[in-house]
């Protein structure tokens, strides 16, 4: 039976970049790292219309640069110069300007498949090996460390592993460990549109009384869509026709961009405000999507969850205990707890605050964006909100 040092279950995004953060120190100190994915990763690059995306904001692009991986992902990412937050039907709005803030954009859209291939090709395969495509089909916990039983009936070893299989885990249930879950009662439409206009940079946030929309900048003058409604109306508009449903979001969008075009694969995702109610034991963590999942129109998670990674890399870099030492994976908690909390608020409270059409409300929240172009103390709180700076310096 083989053993590593660190065991990271799933080679996404969020695994793959604690890779990274710990590779250097583990080729040092003669560490063996492990990562597990049922899927391979392309060593390719395809570029593709319909590709997904993520928002990295300026603090992600910041972390990056530290890992000596942001050059890489800068060839394919899109800045977002502008943020233009509106209220349908009211006159309520606020802009967000790269230029005011001091910083070369607010945040940058990438193709997830491009930050992929980024990674993967930067990892080490003499320190990082790849178990792929394998899953985890069982843990056991042991004195010191666990026994992780593979999809193939192989099994391996680890002194500390890294739970990072998304918000679904079946290994974080089978575990026990319990989550707290708060429906929003909403799905969300994930496409890439094409306008007539250029974008210029600019991302969308617009609030509706039926949902907020996000319309963010990619390349080839492509747009992401995420589209929050109503479960049921959202199966609608999922199911209409190419033209139907440009139609109906040209209606909610409005004219800012000129007329839309084009539409690509359309995608539904039922949403809820999921957190992990343990996110370290013993020679164990919980890191993403399995720790924590926010709504998507905010684009806090993946920064949120890239954050946490370099925390926990330096934390454990930074200890001279054993790996999977529970005081040192308690530090790590503690450290990101008022991230934590603060991003998941702000995420929340947005979510509901711009998703309930109550006149009251909607009334109110026209008037905090009105307030945010008038108080400048305000709206640089919001930006460095979305530019994950919330808890930290420049």
């Amino acid at each position: 039976m083989s053993r590593v040092h660190v065991a990271i279950i799933g080679g996404g995004l969020v695994g793959a970049s604690l890779a990274l953060a710990l590779q250097d120190s583990a080729r040092q100190r003669g560490w063996r790292i492990a990562l597990i994915e049922p899927f391979a990763p392309g060593s390719d690059y395809q570029p593709s219309y319909d590709a997904r995306s993520t928002a990295l904001s300026y603090g992600s692009r910041l972390i990056y640069e530290r890992l000596g991986l942001w050059q890489g992902i800068a060839q394919r990412a899109e800045p977002i110069q502008q943020i233009h937050v509106s209220d349908r039907g009211r006159f309520g709005a606020t802009r967000l300007q790269a230029i005011e803030e001091g910083v070369p954009a607010l945040g940058y859209v990438v193709e997830n498949a491009w930050i992929g291939h980024c990674l993967w090709q930067a990892l080490d395969a003499d320190v990082v090996e790849w178990r792929c495509p394998a899953e985890v089909s069982a843990m056991q916990r042991l004195d010191d460390g666990y026994r992780l039983t593979l999809s193939d009936g192989a099994s391996l070893e680890c002194d500390l592993a890294i739970l990072a299989d998304g918000g679904r885990s079946a290994l974080r249930e089978q575990l026990g460990i319990g989550v707290n879950v708060k429906p929003y009662g909403q799905s969300a439409l994930i496409a890439n549109v094409s306008p007539l206009e250029a974008h210029r940079g600019q991302a969308f946030e617009r609030f509706t009384d039926d949902g907020p929309m996000a319309l963010l900048p990619l390349s080839d003058n492509r747009c992401a869509l995420v589209w929050t409604r109503a479960s049921a109306d959202a199966e609608r508009l999922l199911a209409i026709s190419a033209a139907s449903f440009l139609g109906e979001l040209q209606q909610a969008f409005g004219y800012r961009l000129g007329a839309l075009q084009q539409v690509g694969a359309r995608h539904l995702y039922p949403l809820s405000l999921v957190e992990a109610q343990e996110q370290v034991r013993p020679h164990l963590v919980v890191l993403g999507n399995a720790a924590h999942s926010l709504h998507p129109i905010a684009g806090q998670g993946y920064n949120l969850s890239l954050r946490d990674t370099l925390a926990l890399a330096e934390v454990l870099i930074g200890s001279e205990g054993p790996l999977g030492d529970f005081a040192t994976l308690q530090h790590y908690q503690q450290r990101q707890q008022l991230d934590q909390q603060l991003t998941v608020g702000f995420s929340d409270q947005v979510t509901r605050l711009f998703s309930n059409a109550q006149p009251l409300l909607s009334a109110g929240r026209n008037l905090g964006l009105l307030g945010l172009d008038l108080l400048p103390p305000a709206k640089r709180w919001f930006a460095r909100q979305a530019m994950g700076l919330g808890t930290r310096s420049l």
